[in-house]
């Protein structure tokens, strides 16, 4: 089923992990619904802004799945409101900064992971809800001895 042009449910729903675990991954009829949303309002448009494929490296999470990989309880994964995601040739922080700029009304937009230098690491975070987004901006690196630290804007 293809949710937007450029985007279908299978590449939201694949998970490594649900495979491996045993456990299901398909979306409610609301959570297909939040999906082609955020296609249509922020993935289709980005992609023609960086002019190119961009890759989900991680969308639609069951509560079973973002459980076992230790994702939060508020998760906007598990509603199909959020997609991680990269661009092949441009760094990650790139493509953050090219959502901030691109006033899109994303919800949240975090730069995770990223190591100055290291054009691909990390991934980008980008959620969009019904209703008013917050345009909330920030940068999630990893802290010693597990979890992330928060830092508000986008940081190298």
């Amino acid at each position: 089923m293809q949710l937007s042009p450029n985007f279908s449910l299978a590449e939201f729903t694949k998970s490594q992990t649900a495979a491996r675990l045993g456990i299901r991954n398909t979306p409610s009829p609301t959570s297909i619904e939040a999906m082609r949303r955020l296609c249509s309002e922020i993935l289709e448009p980005l992609r023609a802004r960086v002019g190119g494929p961009i890759v989900v490296t991680s969308g639609y999470r069951s509560v079973a799945l973002n459980r076992a990989i230790g994702g939060s309880a508020t998760s906007q994964h598990s509603k199909g409101e959020a997609v991680d995601i990269e661009r092949p040739g441009m760094s990650n922080f790139d493509l953050a900064r090219a959502i901030e700029a691109s006033g899109l009304e994303f919800d949240q937009l975090i730069l995770e992971a990223y190591v100055p230098g290291k054009p691909g690491s990390g991934w980008v975070h980008v959620s969009f809800r019904q209703g008013a987004n917050r345009r909330q901006v920030l940068t999630a690196t990893p802290k010693r001895g597990g979890g992330m630290a928060y830092s508000t804007g986008l940081r190298r």
